[in-house]
């Protein structure tokens, strides 16, 4: 499908500067971008729109239509449960662009990973991104275990605690660097758990890449 100048400027490096300066924004991504810095690209000139309040996703019958034959996303986005991250909504993309993976406190268990393998080896999604948030309560929890182990939880939600505690032991300072800490220990996991996605990244087939959400301002800011 064929998009303007100005909608391919948005969905690249380009894009990125228009959206900053307040230009008009343009559409989605329609026509799935291959490689993943231009994926990045992509999702961070949604996330400008949405923040601006300029979402320019379209009617969507027709794509659902187009969906039931197959699907190509550009992007998996391994994310939170949390109902205030919908990640469309967040990067302003139409369905179908996004292979979502949402778990409380955005790790990856194997069942995770499995789904991440097929999105790479089998949709060949050239990006990863794991996606944090501010005010995360799974890894406010997780903190607060981390401190004293006698904070526990009930259920199974322990086994979220559990699970993302380690990696946030030495952020400790802060629930924002507990937050970010989690991010990074969950893209280093990814690729150490999976020999399909290290192999992918190895041959610059995909790329991951880690960012938290700010539920205030709606901006995602991406982790070095």
């Amino acid at each position: 499908m064929n998009f303007d100048r100005r909608a391919f400027l948005l969905q690249t490096g380009a894009g990125l500067t228009l959206a900053a300066t307040g230009a008009a924004s343009a559409a989605p991504v329609l026509a799935p971008p291959h490689d993943a810095s231009s994926a990045l690209a992509a999702l961070m000139a949604g996330n400008a729109r949405f923040v601006a309040d300029k979402a320019a996703c379209p009617p969507l019958t027709a794509r659902r239509l187009e969906l039931a034959e197959g699907q190509s996303p550009f992007a998996i986005i391994v994310s939170c449960s949390d109902s205030r991250v919908p990640v469309e909504t967040v990067f302003d993309q139409i369905p179908g662009n996004i292979f979502g993976i949402r778990i409380a406190g955005n790790f990856m268990d194997r069942g995770g990973v499995g789904s991440i393998e097929y999105a790479v080896a089998v949709l060949k999604s050239p990006l990863i991104l794991v996606l944090g948030h501010s005010e995360c309560g799974a890894v406010k929890a997780a903190l607060a275990y981390a401190k004293d182990p006698s904070a526990t939880q009930p259920g199974d939600i322990q086994y979220l605690v559990e699970s993302i505690a380690p990696g946030i032991k030495g952020a400790t300072s802060s629930l924002n660097a507990a937050i970010a800490a989690n991010v990074r220990v969950e893209m280093h996991r990814i690729a150490a758990m999976s020999s399909i996605v290290s192999g992918a990244v190895t041959a610059g087939n995909a790329k991951i890449a880690g960012g938290v959400y700010d539920l205030h301002s709606g901006h995602v800011t991406l982790l070095s």
